[in-house]
């Protein structure tokens, strides 16, 4: 049976975090990245409750419906608010992070063991990342992707940021993107909110990257193969897992995916996960 109670708020020290909870059955929590709202896992999320599971979508700190104003906006601090909410709802919990968030599911599974039962990251920044400068000159994908994430951050430019989103969902648009970039460019144009996506795109992974070898959890990176944020996304997925304990990880890939898969491909992904928690993963 479907139950969903609508928005929630669950109030921390330094804010207020929004979230909604459907379903019934094993905690699953659902974290966006940075510049996007819990409204990106519409799809996956209704996948996973169809699956049997209570699937908790949070929106980041500064981000969505919860509020800005906090005094840091790290992975490790958004680790916390994972933690908080697991906590609150009743863990332990399967998290799903995306891109700033998976390296923010990094650290919570190295943090709190018992609360974290697996982790999936999607196209996540959980290692040190510096340009590839070759790579600028001969593939035009992460060229292009990588001007417009850094001058959406630099500029503190909404124009930019949805120039990138275009570019970072590739081919055929998901049914009902128009309707959300146009809620998010609503969203960003606030007052403070490009400011905080600025804070998100300038906090560097290390702290993740330094907590990828005490994670004990099943883990399992899913990466799009024409993800614009790295010139070669297999690669980088390839080297979370090298980075994490023998046999802890896996990665999958999502063919014609960018940066985006949970919301280019739920279906897809939503099978990815399913095939995973139930190989031994599931809390």
């Amino acid at each position: 049976m479907e139950i969903n109670h609508g928005t929630e708020f669950l109030d921390l020290d330094g804010g207020r975090l929004a979230y909604d909870v459907t379903g019934q059955g094993p905690l699953i929590v659902l974290a966006h990245g940075m510049g996007d709202n819990r409204a990106v896992y519409r799809e996956l999320a209704a996948e996973l409750v169809a699956a049997g599971f209570r699937v908790a979508s949070m929106d980041l700190r500064g981000h969505g419906e919860s509020s800005t104003g906090w005094p840091s906006y790290t992975r490790t601090d958004v680790a916390g608010d994972l933690l908080a909410l697991i906590g609150h709802l009743g863990g332990p919990a399967v998290i799903v992070g995306h891109s700033f968030a998976g390296g923010a599911a990094t650290i919570a599974a190295a943090q709190e063991p018992g609360l974290v039962s697996a982790i999936v990251e999607l196209g996540p920044f959980t290692r040190a990342q510096q340009v590839n400068l070759g790579a600028l000159i001969s593939n035009a994908r992460y060229r292009k992707g990588m001007t417009l994430l850094l001058g959406a951050g630099l500029f503190r430019s909404v124009g930019m940021w949805k120039r990138y989103l275009d570019h970072a969902y590739p081919g055929a648009k998901p049914a009902g993107h128009a309707q959300h970039v146009a809620a998010l460019e609503a969203d960003l144009r606030r007052p403070g909110r490009m400011a905080v996506v600025a804070r998100f795109g300038t906090s560097a992974p290390t702290d993740a990257g330094a907590r990828l070898g005490d994670v004990r959890c099943p883990a399992l990176i899913v990466m799009g193969t024409l993800d614009p944020d790295w010139a070669d996304p297999r690669a980088e997925g390839e080297g979370i897992v090298a980075g994490m304990p023998p046999g802890t990880a896996r990665l999958h890939l999502v063919e014609g995916a960018g940066h985006y898969a949970h919301a280019q491909f739920p279906a897809a992904v939503a099978a990815a996960v399913l095939d995973f928690l139930g190989a031994g993963a599931r809390g």
